[in-house]
């Protein structure tokens, strides 16, 4: 989308030849203005369209290649995710972009990272737990997520189905959250746990946590598919950050329809 065909959109809201909310479905269809690139084609609306802008899965990629994407978007001041990042493609990002958001647990950039958002308890917020410490760095990566969408959040830790007194105890913190994004490996219980105790969405997120039997994953990934709590979806193994973009849509909807529409 370029520059006059934005300015003639304004001009018309300004004319009163259109209304902001005509206006607004326009930007958000597009069209869209895509740049030459034979690296990477960059898409400069999807914020508008989804709600979290550009995402970059790092660990595929060449050092110069990720450095010549993070330079295109850094001169906008786009929000960019960077994930799945190894400590090579780490190290040279963080020499070049020191003012970048990292998170070496999580092996995530955030460029142009937004404030983060508080938790309100009267608000909706993400709820982000973990059955044990060597779930962190999904949890990170689902954190890092949030936090690029501009979307309250919190985390907990260490609350798995060995102690189940350590999840009930976060009952009040539960049943106040708007979506939930649950990490877990071994047999991936803690889903229907937590299923079971809440009315809003779980996010469940099988990882390759476990012994021999747990097949990197596939064990917890086969069991949380077959929950019987109702109201618990599956993400891959491992990937903390479709789980969290999910419940960050939620949150999105929930403020769409609260906000009253001029």
């Amino acid at each position: 989308m370029n520059a006059e065909y934005l300015h003639r959109l304004l001009e018309d809201i300004e004319s009163g030849k259109q209304t902001v909310e005509e206006v607004y479905r326009q930007l958000k269809a597009g069209p869209l203005h895509m740049e030459a690139n034979p690296l990477h084609v960059p898409d400069h609306h999807r914020l508008l369209r989804n709600g979290l802008a550009e995402v970059i899965y790092a660990a595929p990629k060449k050092k110069a290649h990720l450095l010549h994407i993070a330079e295109k978007y850094c001169g906008r001041r786009e929000t960019v995710l960077f994930t799945r990042l190894r400590k090579k493609q780490l190290r040279a990002l963080q020499a070049a972009f020191p003012e970048a958001l990292f998170n070496e647990s999580g092996r995530t950039m955030i460029l142009n990272a937004p404030p983060r958002e508080p938790v309100h308890p009267d608000e909706p917020f993400i709820l982000i737990l973990s059955a044990g410490t060597s779930d962190v760095p999904v949890v990170e990566e689902a954190a890092a997520t949030c936090r690029a969408m501009g979307m309250p959040y919190h985390s907990q830790a260490d609350v798995g189905v060995a102690g189940l007194h350590r999840v009930l105890q976060r009952m009040e913190m539960l049943q106040k959250a708007a979506a939930i994004v649950v990490v877990a490996g071994m047999e991936g219980a803690l889903p229907s746990v937590v299923g079971g105790l809440v009315d809003c969405p779980v996010f469940a997120v099988p990882t390759s946590v476990g012994y021999g039997a747990g097949f990197k994953g596939l064990s917890a990934l086969l069991g949380m598919l077959n929950s019987c709590a109702p109201g618990v979806m599956v993400a891959n193994i491992d990937n903390g950050f479709s789980a969290a973009f999910a419940a960050g849509q939620v949150i999105r909807m929930i403020r769409r329809w609260s906000t009253p529409q001029k």
